[in-house]
């Protein structure tokens, strides 16, 4: 579990598509004097642009601290951590405590799908960013307003448009000396988990009207609940 505050920004040393396991592997390297390693364990979980991995091997140093994590076929699949290559830029979070200050929202490091940065637009000091999902069925989980993890980012969402199939976010000047969003361009892809509230809410409301409908009384009682909202709207 973690935040969607970043703590810190690694570089890709190297992604290794076929390591010694027969597996892909990523190692990342921290800027110097990082304490991101400095309660670090084997096994411990680091999201690295909101995918939740596996430390497998760690050194403190010299000349800097490096860290290297396991990625599953299934991961590769579902974000961009396969895009990346020496050089990226990538954020980083250790897995929350029990005495963590939850700044951001609840998030698992399950990426979702991936989007493209379709416009990016200075507003004052802070940057309006549209991203459109590749998988458009997460539409239905955001809302104005709402959570949403991009790269791992905890980020507010300031618009949506299901029809077009988009949804923007706002950074302020901190935020983007802090994130690698800030530094894509149009045309880049980011990884995107939803908040898993919305998903537990849809699954429990699904559940019970099918057991109404079963019984004979979902349609009539839905009826009356889209009623009072209406009503309640019109007033």
């Amino acid at each position: 579990m973690f935040t969607g505050i970043v703590e810190d920004i690694g570089v890709v040393a190297e992604l290794n598509p076929q390591d010694e396991t027969g597996g892909t592997s990523l190692t990342i390297s921290l800027p110097a004097g990082s304490d991101l390693l400095s309660d670090a364990h084997l096994g411990d979980s680091i999201a690295v642009n909101g995918c939740c991995l596996t430390v497998v091997t760690f050194t403190l140093g010299p000349p800097t601290p490096q860290f290297t994590v396991g990625i599953a076929p299934e991961t590769l699949r579902l974000t961009d951590l396969g895009d990346l290559v020496a050089g990226s830029r990538v954020n980083l979070e250790r897995a929350v405590r029990a005495d963590t200050r939850m700044g951001g929202h609840f998030v698992q490091g399950h990426v979702d799908t991936v989007a493209t940065i379709t416009k990016m637009a200075p507003d004052g000091n802070a940057l309006t960013i549209r991203f459109a999902p590749k998988s458009k069925d997460v539409l239905r989980y955001v809302v104005y307003k709402g959570f949403i993890a991009l790269d791992g980012t905890s980020l507010t969402v300031t618009q949506v448009n299901d029809d077009e199939g988009w949804w923007e976010v706002m950074l302020i000047a901190y935020t983007q000396e802090k994130v690698v969003i800030a530094g894509k361009k149009v045309g880049d892809t980011v990884n995107v988990e939803v908040d898993m509230t919305a998903k537990y809410v849809e699954k429990s409301l699904s559940g019970y009207l099918l057991s109404l409908e079963e019984a004979g009384g979902g349609i009539p009682l839905l009826q009356k609940m889209v009623e009072r909202i209406v009503a309640q709207g019109f007033s």
